[in-house]
């Protein structure tokens, strides 16, 4: 069940430039890929347009159930800023009952989460505690795909390695593709399988 891009292109506004040309990228199940690239190259734009939250004006995303138009559970993306990507007036146990039940049943979202966090808001939480109700939201959707976009970039290198191990250690489980996005080129020649690098428009392997 391959994850695709295919010639994709994008912008945002009809006349400003293309940020992404002819961008091609797949990622198979189970597989940790890397897309290694300098900041502000385009790289969150393919993970956006990869989990359907933008829409490219040429070529397409598909995995073998369909093209990817729009956001789907079947590719989660998770955001730098997990804070924001929550309703700020919900608490940790409402964000996370959104997606779906806890799969291990137990309040802990298979360890991701503390119980202790379930009554408090987002702005309560650590980063590194905040990501990891991010994922675990991500995994109750039951998704055969993971983007995951920088999602250690503000965090302390011990709750950067604890994130990343929980997340590569679920995919794992669960037999999950990721794509995993960063700047951090010794970051993803330890958790991805394969690295890609992001050139001005798209990948260039």
């Amino acid at each position: 069940m391959t994850l695709r891009a295919d010639e994709v292109w994008f912008r945002h506004r009809a006349g400003d430039p293309w940020v992404l040309r002819g961008a091609s990228l797949h990622v198979h199940p189970g597989e940790v890929v890397g897309l290694r690239g300098p900041s502000g190259i385009g790289k969150s734009t393919l993970g956006r347009v990869l989990a359907g939250l933008l829409r490219p004006a040429e070529g397409e995303v598909s995995t073998p159930s369909g093209r990817i138009v729009r956001p789907r559970r079947e590719v989660q993306y998770l955001a730098q800023d997990a804070q924001a990507a929550m309703n700020p007036r919900w608490r940790v146990v409402d964000v996370l009952a959104e997606a779906g039940p806890d799969p291990a049943g137990d309040g802990t979202d298979a360890g991701l989460v503390d119980p202790a966090w379930h009554d408090r808001f987002p702005h309560e939480l650590s980063g590194g505690q905040l990501q990891r109700v991010n994922l675990a939201r991500a995994l109750r959707a039951r998704p055969a795909y993971l983007v995951a976009d920088e999602i250690s970039a503000s965090l302390d290198a011990v709750n950067q390695a604890v994130v990343w191990h929980d997340l590569v250690a679920a995919a794992r489980a669960a037999g999950l593709g990721v794509v995993a996005i960063s700047h951090d080129a010794p970051l993803l020649d330890r958790v991805a399988d394969r690295v890609v690098g992001f050139a001005p428009g798209g990948p260039t392997g």
